[in-house]
């Protein structure tokens, strides 16, 4: 598509060549963008948001854009568009420009915008309300319940398994098993991967072939869920798009977006799914000529090696990549792969990792065509795929002498990167409890992290870092403000099983806050709750209890005398207590009893979980926080957060513990209680086969379907640490313990772990970063 004609005579073309020497390569081209499509495959730390906010004031001055024609600038979420928005308005002033032509979405916020003015076409109302998590989760298990009722048949297949014996005991702990994870998780992952893909129930239901047929399960739980949904007047984000593209479908409205947008900039175009791609592809279409792909104006930046969000939503950095090739070959990908945020040896690590994992696959593959090949490979209808690379190969480069931003790739802090073999994970901490100290002493006005994989693991290394130095050094743990919005539901879990005691569903719920608490040990659930009254009153002739079964039971026990023994007011207090809230978890308890007793006139549970059910449904409690905008990046103090929390972020000193192989790459799990069904999850095979449906491929078997979900997930977990290298300014510190605990719910037992492969890799390349280790112990 042409450009609009830009007007020479305005006499502000000095302006933005000034804006333009600001920029620096990948940058200027999206700034020297005239029309058509073009990628932008950026770096972290490479300026995306700086170099879109300066394109898009060059583009509204050069093609003087207006309220009637407008670039639209789409961000992933509300704070970027705030962020970029703000950014773009600047550059207008400093060229002289009214603040218009040009609106900032979200993906969604802009899919609502356009589904919401033609109601009658979108299908969907304008007074719906957006489904929160919590409701989402309700009718994900109503619409299993139904699902289970409709269709006994495939149930029993499913309880059935590969074996069965028959044991009363044993089918109903395989029931509560199916009811509660098993399908749950199954239409959670569906739901998500189809809608978002553009693929009815239909679609799912005439490709299912396996022994289970798990697609024809998959399509009868959304068929479910879409018909909830409709009864109950709500939408999620998937319906809004869904809304948005059926809007477009009628001419004469596709034709009026089209020659209202004159572009579109999307940022983050990494984490686009299929369906929000289309989108915008229609938006920035010729409207004159809307079937030719290159005369789009839709301009896409992103990291496709930055994609940390695959495994549980439906982007999928190939998308992208795809995008890229596209544009390669008409001579319109742009590479910003200069960044500045770095010193130069954490740049080096980062670049390392990144080739060696692809090369780590690319070793593996070859490995395995020298091997006996599967029979099936040599057939004609093969299901083998070939996998793609975890990284796209691009290298992080450093920016030039004369780059504009202050403190570019500033010198590193001692030696820049630091690797640790401590002898176990307490260790960890305190050493990096002890580096923290000594860094804060010398540069106060410098800002850390610790980057975790978990939030058991945050919760660990905050409450390791105050058993060690107490009061002298400031922590700030990100997990803890999750925990305190879930006490709402927490503690409606706990009253709903005092309510009924003997509701399997109440006293699973019950014990699964426990065990998210670590107040009672992991165990199987589900053999908990098969017989509530055994379980809790055992007889003299039932079987005998272990001692982790004894220890929830006491703990259910003493819950349901307090029951009996305390006022109704003083409850959720007690409960607050006896899950050994912290200080501000229990200002937020308090809170919450507080409004409760507002809203009740009658003082009995039934009205208190009336209530409180409502303000979990409605997620309108805010929890105790007297936290500010910058309470990530403070000063002086150690921010906890997980790896993917910490995406966009950056610290001067970053601290990445406990690179053990079991979390990086780690490996897809089968819980012990539902392998009856098979080694494999359906919720992952299902993912894997519409994925294939998606890409046009062969539907995999299941097994084929679980390998590939597994790579996927090594792919992933490499990208997620590489994102937790690349926000260290000045310092990388890394270890990995002789000794950690299986499962972080129980921090207390260990035993030896072997490194993440990375770690040795990482240790051979960089020898001097290896710290209080001989030499003999760097080897591969």
């Amino acid at each position: 598509m042409l450009a609009d004609r830009p007007n020479a005579s305005t006499g502000r073309e000095p302006l933005i060549q000034r804006l333009r020497t600001g920029l620096r390569p990948g940058q200027r081209e999206i700034a020297d963008w005239q029309g058509g499509r073009l990628a932008v495959s950026a770096v972290p730390g490479s300026g995306k948001s700086t170099g879109m906010a300066v394109a898009a004031a060059v583009a509204i001055a050069r093609h003087q854009l207006h309220a009637r024609r407008q670039l639209v600038v789409v961000t992933f979420t509300r704070s970027a568009a705030a962020n970029i928005k703000t950014k773009i308005r600047q550059h207008l002033k400093t060229l002289s420009l009214p603040q218009g032509g040009f609106v900032v979405h979200t993906l969604h916020g802009l899919a609502w915008s356009i589904a919401r003015s033609y109601p009658e076409l979108s299908g969907l109302n304008p007074d719906s309300i957006l489904i929160t998590p919590n409701q989402g989760h309700r009718l994900i298990r109503n619409s299993v319940e139904q699902w289970i009722g409709n269709h006994p048949q495939l149930f029993q297949q499913l309880l059935e398994g590969r074996q069965s014996d028959g044991e009363e005991t044993e089918r109903l702990r395989r029931q509560a098993v199916l009811r509660t994870e098993v399908l749950p998780a199954l239409a959670d992952t569906v739901i998500r991967e189809a809608k978002s893909s553009g693929l009815m129930p239909q679609d799912l239901r005439d490709r299912s072939s396996d022994h289970y047929l798990i697609l024809e399960i998959a399509a009868g739980l959304y068929e479910q869920y879409q018909s909830q949904l409709r009864a109950r007047n709500l939408i999620d984000y998937d319906e809004m798009i869904l809304g948005a593209l059926r809007v477009l479908e009628t001419p004469t409205v596709r034709d009026r977006w089209q020659r209202q947008v004159f572009a579109v900039f999307e940022d983050e175009a990494q984490d686009s799914s299929p369906l929000q791609t289309q989108l915008l592809e229609i938006l920035a279409a010729d409207p004159d000529h809307p079937e030719i792909s290159n005369q789009q104006n839709l301009v896409r930046v992103g990291d496709p090696n930055q994609a940390i969000n695959s495994t549980f939503t439906p982007a999928d950095p190939v998308f992208f990549r795809q995008f890229c090739e596209e544009c390669s070959v008409e001579d319109r990908l742009a590479e910003m792969n200069q960044a500045g945020r770095s010193s130069q040896v954490i740049i080096d690590a980062a670049n390392f990792v990144l080739q060696w994992v692809n090369g780590r696959q690319e070793r593996e593959e070859r490995s395995e065509e020298r091997g006996v090949r599967r029979e099936e490979a040599n057939q004609e209808n093969s299901q083998s795929v070939p996998l793609e690379l975890p990284f796209r190969p691009q290298k992080i480069h450093p920016v030039a002498f004369d780059d504009p931003q202050l403190d570019a790739n500033p010198l590193p802090e001692g030696l820049g990167l630091e690797i640790y073999t401590p002898d176990d994970v307490y260790q960890t901490v305190e050493l990096i409890g002890q580096r923290s100290l000594a860094l804060f002493t010398q540069n106060p006005d410098a800002q850390a992290a610790v980057l975790v994989r978990t939030n058991d693991q945050g919760r660990f290394v905050a409450e390791q870092i105050q058993r060690w130095h107490g009061e002298n050094l400031k922590v700030f743990e990100v997990g803890q403000r999750d925990r305190q919005s879930h006490i709402p539901a927490e503690m409606l879990a706990l009253l709903q099983f005092l309510d009924r005691p003997h509701s399997p569903d109440n006293l699973k719920a019950a014990l699964t806050v426990l065990v998210g608490r670590r107040l009672i040990p992991n165990q199987d659930l589900n053999a908990l709750v098969t017989f509530p009254e055994q379980f809790l009153y055992p007889a003299p002739l039932d079987p005998p209890q272990s001692s982790a079964v004894k220890e929830a039971s006491r703990y259910c026990v003493s819950l349901l005398k307090a029951r009996l023994e305390l006022p109704i007011y003083q409850l959720i207090s007690f409960l607050a207590y006896t899950l050994s809230y912290d200080q501000t978890e229990l200002a937020t308890a308090n809170k919450l009893s507080d409004r409760i007793l507002q809203q009740t006139t009658e003082n009995s549970l039934g009205t208190v979980l009336e209530v409180l059910s409502e303000i979990v449904s409605s997620e309108r409690f805010e929890p105790v926080e007297a936290e500010e905008d910058d309470r990530y990046v403070r000063s002086s103090q150690l921010t906890v957060i997980t790896m993917h929390k910490a995406k966009g972020l950056d610290w001067d000193y970053v601290f990445i513990p406990f690179l053990h192989e079991n979390m990086i790459p780690g490996s897809l799990y089968v819980p012990p209680q539902a392998k009856f069904i098979g080694d494999f999850t359906l919720s992952e095979v299902a993912r894997a086969q519409i994925r294939a449906i998606v890409h046009q491929h062969t539907i995999p078997d299941v097994f084929t379907a679980w390998e590939r979900a597994g790579h996927l997930k090594t792919a992933e977990e490499f990208r997620l640490l590489y994102v937790a290298m690349t926000r260290a300014k000045r310092l990388l510190w890394m270890s990995a313990a002789k000794q950690a605990p299986f499962s972080w719910s129980k921090p207390e037992n260990l035993s030896d772990r072997p490194p993440c492969p990375v770690i040795p890799t990482l240790k051979a390349k960089f020898p001097l970063a290896v710290i209080g280790e001989d030499d003999e112990d760097v080897a591969f």
